[in-house]
């Protein structure tokens, strides 16, 4: 990731005492208000992770708006005053703590009734530097809990968990509509199942276990599968590796047979492309899925998933 650009605290608390002028309408009533005036719920979801939940388990009853729009890398947001006002207006917001910092800043300051954090909906953990991870939180000073790895989305297993959360919330801001959530989520569900099972199974029997990637986001995924992580930059892939770990991975893909460095679409693919080419490796995506643009493999959160586990099959020789 690039560098972050956090707000400061001062400039979100301005922009949100401008902005968030409805914010009275959010609360006292135990059903969500509609402020969009068609019927339906007003969703804002921090970044595509949480946008693909609401659509998915909303269905029409729900107006999503996303905070982190296609193309742009989601660590390194910057809100608008106009962004942090439809927060106020917002029936629900939904976001990761501890992934987007103006979004928690922002959060923290709008205080609306009908706001769900993704991270307390299932249990994260830490994925240490050490082991190929990264620490977003610890290293930008915002928490999701000590050092934990936000990354849950990528572990089907733990966004099921998520999206059950979610349904629950969607059921309890618009009761009117609880048993088409409830259906939805169900459905949605079933889906991630089916996804795992896949992964599971195409994971099962491969020649390595290890593969190098620019930015450290799979570690629940490589938990999961029974693989090894190796990050090139950890948190952000745009720095250059020192000397000293470019040669211990140099030296992981030789013990490991790795054959392919992965990178992702949102950021540069330069480390990965030279460490690949010092090494004599192969270079292919591997997508975090923060974000979804025309450069995906896919144009979902199904599609781009299955895509990751055809380039990981491929990498790691499965049989």
């Amino acid at each position: 990731m690039n560098v972050r650009r956090l707000i400061p605290t001062t400039a979100v608390a301005g922009a949100v005492a401008l902005g968030l002028v409805t914010l009275s309408a959010c609360g006292g009533s135990s059903d969500a208000a509609d402020k969009n005036g068609d019927g339906r719920l007003d969703v804002v979801a921090s970044f595509y992770p949480m946008q693909y939940l609401a659509e998915q388990i909303g269905g029409g009853h729900v107006a999503v708006n996303t905070l982190t729009k296609p193309g742009v890398e989601p660590h390194d947001l910057e809100l608008k005053p106009r962004q942090i006002g439809e927060l106020g207006e917002a029936d629900v917001i939904l976001y990761l703590k501890g992934i987007q910092p103006a979004v928690d800043d922002a959060i923290a300051q709008a205080g609306v009734k009908n706001t769900v954090d993704a991270a307390g909906l299932t249990k994260l953990e830490e994925h240490g530097t050490e082991a190929g991870g990264h620490e977003h939180a610890e290293e930008a000073g915002h928490e999701s809990e000590a050092g934990a790895d936000p990354h849950i989305w990528l572990d089907p297993v733990k966004y099921a968990e998520v999206a059950k959360g979610v349904g629950a919330a969607f059921e309890k801001a618009d009761p009117a509509h609880a048993a088409d959530y409830k259906k939805n989520t169900d459905a949605l569900v079933k889906k991630l199942g089916d996804l795992n099972t896949e992964f599971a199974n195409g994971l099962k029997n491969t020649t390595t276990k290890t593969f190098i990637t620019t930015h450290s986001a799979f570690g629940y995924l490589a938990e999961r599968y029974g693989l090894e992580q190796e990050g090139i930059s950890g948190m952000d892939p745009e720095s250059e590796p020192s000397p000293a770990h470019v040669k211990e991975l140099q030296d992981i893909a030789k013990k490991d047979k790795v054959t392919t460095v992965f990178f992702e679409t949102l950021a540069s693919d330069k480390t990965a492309k030279t460490l690949a080419g010092d090494s004599g490796l192969k270079t292919d995506v591997l997508d975090p899925l923060e974000g979804i643009t025309n450069k995906s493999r896919g144009h979902d959160y199904l599609e781009v998933m299955r895509s990751n586990l055809a380039a990981l099959k491929t990498a790691l020789g499965a049989k």
